[in-house]
């Protein structure tokens, strides 16, 4: 398939397929405190958009998402600070030097399906049930304790750098890791990878060079539609229990994309 850069190479009814697959994906993501780049990156290579474009569009539109999803999990009240900062803290710098590194070609590739696969595994797992959700008393876990700095440190710093050379905030490596931990609940999850994702993203867009020139033309459009699904996923997550159904499907297009990318 030709490359497809720009919002004049599609058809009405493609655009509209396009956006809407766009606010779809955003809706997803923002139900978990995410901004949705892995889900963008993959709809962007599906499509052969120009490389130059992917980091670029892939983290505006990012930043979009995960603002909204920051604000809206802040006012819930299920961020915690002193377990955003320690990571944030190395991430920060981390994520620039990454967005300021052009690696060539076939390794950008490589390290971009790698990171597609990850976020499609990730999708597939299960999520803990809430209790909130059961009429039925939840079993006891162990408490939850924050992570120890000489763990925060180094891994918001790997993050950091992981998130500026491909594309992404970090919030599909450190959610996870946060539950998996046990440090922090889904919610509080969510809740402070929205931020870290919103820091990392700035910080590896301010990074690049030439942004503005590397933008799609069809960005404006994209923009409104993630803001859109971002709002509606991201309230519905903070508030209610996220929803799970297309999870599969979203899945499964992020296997497809690293395939594709992988495998040439």
């Amino acid at each position: 398939m030709a490359r497809v850069p720009h919002a004049h190479a599609f058809a009405m009814t493609e655009l509209a397929w396009l956006l809407s697959a766009f606010l779809l994906v955003a809706a997803l993501y923002g139900s978990v405190g995410h901004g949705g780049a892995s889900g963008y990156l993959a709809l962007m290579a599906l499509l052969s958009f120009a490389p130059e474009t992917l980091r670029p569009t892939a983290l505006t539109l990012n930043i979009a998402v995960s603002t909204l999803a920051t604000v809206l999990f802040f006012r819930a009240g299920h961020f915690r600070a002193a377990l955003f900062w320690p990571f944030a803290a190395t991430s920060i710098p981390c994520a620039w030097i990454g967005g300021r590194l052009d690696l060539p070609p076939v390794v950008f590739k490589l390290l971009l399906g790698l990171t597609l696969a990850f976020a499609a595994l990730r999708l597939l797992l299960p999520e803990r049930p809430r209790s909130a959700a059961t009429s039925h008393p939840a079993p006891a876990a162990r408490p939850q304790l924050p992570p120890p700095l000489s763990a925060s440190l180094p891994l918001g710093a790997l993050l950091g750098l992981l998130s500026g050379l491909v594309g992404v905030g970090g919030g599909i490596f450190l959610t996870p890791l946060l539950i998996l931990a046990r440090w922090a609940d889904a919610r509080t999850a969510a809740a402070v990878s929205a931020p870290f994702i919103l820091v990392n993203s700035i910080a590896g867009l301010a990074g690049q060079s030439r942004v503005l020139e590397r933008l799609p033309t069809a960005w404006p459009y994209l923009v409104a539609a993630v803001l859109l699904g971002g709002f509606a996923g991201a309230w519905w997550g903070s508030r209610r229990a996220a929803p799970a159904a297309l999870r599969p499907a979203l899945a499964l297009v992020l296997v497809v994309a690293s395939l594709k990318l992988i495998l040439g």
